[in-house]
């Protein structure tokens, strides 16, 4: 007989000893060369990510010494840097349940490790930045977020990464360009937390929106003005053929009654 454990005592066991390892730890050098000797099973790497995240977020103020460990893993193996991006995208969808403290350290974290390139910047096409989709919560998680990618990157360098051709399907999302309200509603966002500069390009597509617009209805009445005139002409020609036609009969009747 085969017994298995339904109690997770070697789950609770494997998190214990994150823990202490990372509290116990001087700097974050020491605490990833100790957790990596941990032997972890498969699917056990995710255990890690959330341990460390949760550390993170349970300090009075936000440590570089968990961005440093955490950029420190997602650089050593992919498997981590998915389990973070997998982390990014459930913190941000229960970021209401965190209190004000937990949100800026967890907002702080993966700013980090975006701002370092730990983490892959295709991640932030989960938010989107529009009134209907954000909370009160969820807002303050992108200023904090934006507003230390800022200070860590310059807001020139910001502004190059995301104006990046290869980054405009992962960023439409945060700069929406399909209506004109969520256009302005980022606008003034980013706008409000001191980062205006970044949406010039939003600026501009706003301005140019009528002309746009223009443009694309013009090809469309174009083609109604085609079909028209197709439709005259083909009612010109059957008119004339009718009448060629009754001029035909009429000239038959005229040769029988000579006859």
């Amino acid at each position: 007989m085969q017994i298995k454990d339904e109690t997770e005592t070697n789950l609770i066991n494997l998190r214990r000893t994150i823990y202490l390892t990372i509290m116990s730890s001087v700097d974050f050098e020491e605490a990833g060369h100790k957790l990596l000797k941990i032997k972890l099973e498969p699917g056990q790497e995710m255990e890690l990510c959330i341990m460390l995240l949760e550390c993170c977020s349970q300090e009075r103020t936000y440590l570089r010494y968990y961005g440093l460990l955490g950029q420190r893993f997602c650089m050593i193996n992919k498997i981590h840097q998915e389990n973070f991006e997998k982390c990014f995208v459930q913190q941000y969808s229960m970021i209401h349940r965190l209190e004000t403290n937990k949100l800026r350290n967890v907002a702080k974290f993966f700013a980090h490790l975006l701002g370092t390139d730990a983490l892959p910047w295709h991640a932030l096409a989960y938010i989107r930045l529009t009134e209907e989709d954000t909370t009160s919560s969820s807002r303050i998680f992108i200023k904090i977020l934006f507003q230390e990618m800022s200070e860590h990157l310059g807001i020139r360098l910001l502004n190059e990464r995301l104006n990046d051709p290869t980054m405009q399907d992962s960023l439409d999302s945060i700069f929406p360009k399909d209506n004109p309200k969520n256009t302005r509603f980022a606008i003034n966002f980013f706008t409000s937390i001191g980062l205006g500069g970044i949406t010039e390009n939003l600026r501009e597509y706003l301005k140019n929106m009528p002309r746009l617009i223009m443009q694309q209805q013009k090809p469309v009445s174009e083609s109604d003005d085609e079909s028209g005139s197709s439709g005259s002409e083909s009612e010109s020609s059957s008119s004339s053929s009718d009448d060629s036609d009754s001029e035909s009969d009429d000239s038959r009747r005229k040769r029988r009654r000579r006859r």
